[in-house]
C-alpha cells in the first residue's frame, strides 16, 4: 500500500495518536538521523515509527538487528513495518511503557532516542508519562531528538515539552527549519552524554 495512503488511514482512524496526515519528508528524516551512529551498546530507539519514513534512513546507519528498536502503537502499521523492515526489531507497544518494553527485549544501552510522537496533540498526562519514560534513558546517558512543526512551535504543549526537557537537560539544539516537509518543521536535540 502507498505510504501516504497508509499514513492518512492511520490518522483518520486515530487523529490524537497520529499527529500528521503525511509521513515525514526525506529532508526531515535526514535531519532526524544526522550524527546518529548506533551499535550494540548505543542502540537507537525510535518512538512512534509510523510508516517508517525515518526508519528508512535509520536502516542505513544501523549495523545489525541488536542496534535498533522501533515502538509503534498502531497494529496495522506494525504489521506493515515488520514486512518492510524485516532486518529491524519493531514491536507493537505504548510509548507510556517504553522502558519496560525495552528491558524485555534485552538489548544493550540506548544511546539515541528518535521520537516522532505528536506531543502537541497528546493529552498532557500521556505526554508527561512518555517524558518520564524518556528520563529513564536520559539518566543513563543518551541523545534525545524529536521534531516540532513550525506552525505549532508556540502551542502550549510544544512549549511545555521544550521547557520540561530544558529544565532537565539544558537548552535544545534546534535545526534550521526544514521547509521541504509538509508542514515545515524543526528538529530538537538534547544530550546527556
Amino acid at each position: 500500500m502507498n505510504e501516504n495512503i497508509e499514513f492518512l488511514q492511520a490518522f483518520l482512524k486515530n487523529p490524537l495518536k497520529v499527529g500528521s496526515i503525511a509521513p515525514s519528508s526525506p529532508e526531515l528524516a535526514q535531519k532526524m538521523v544526522d550524527e546518529i551512529r548506533p551499535d550494540e551498546e548505543n542502540v537507537v530507539l525510535e518512538l512512534g515509527v509510523g510508516t517508517g519514513a525515518i526508519t528508512k534512513f535509520l536502516r542505513e546507519v544501523v549495523p545489525n538487528k541488536e542496534s535498533y528498536v522501533g515502538i509503534e502503537l498502531d497494529k496495522g502499521l506494525v504489521k506493515s513495518l515488520k514486512k518492510n523492515f524485516p532486518e529491524l526489531k519493531i514491536v507493537r507497544g505504548n510509548a507510556c511503557d517504553t522502558f519496560s518494553i525495552y528491558q524485555k527485549i534485552g538489548f544493550g544501552k540506548v544511546g539515541y532516542i528518535i521520537c516522532c510522537l505528536p506531543f502537541v496533540s497528546l493529552p498532557n498526562e500521556i505526554g508527561e508519562r512518555i517524558l518520564g519514560e524518556v528520563d529513564k534513558f536520559m539518566e543513563q546517558g543518551c541523545v534525545f531528538r524529536t521534531f516540532q512543526y513550525a506552525h505549532g512551535y508556540y502551542f502550549p504543549s510544544a512549549i511545555k515539552l521544550r521547557e520540561y526537557m530544558r529544565d532537565r537537560y539544558g537548552k535544545a539544539r534546534r535545526s534550521q527549519i526544514v521547509v521541504k516537509n509538509m508542514p515545515p518543521a524543526y528538529t530538537l536535540t538534547w544530550k546527556t552524554i
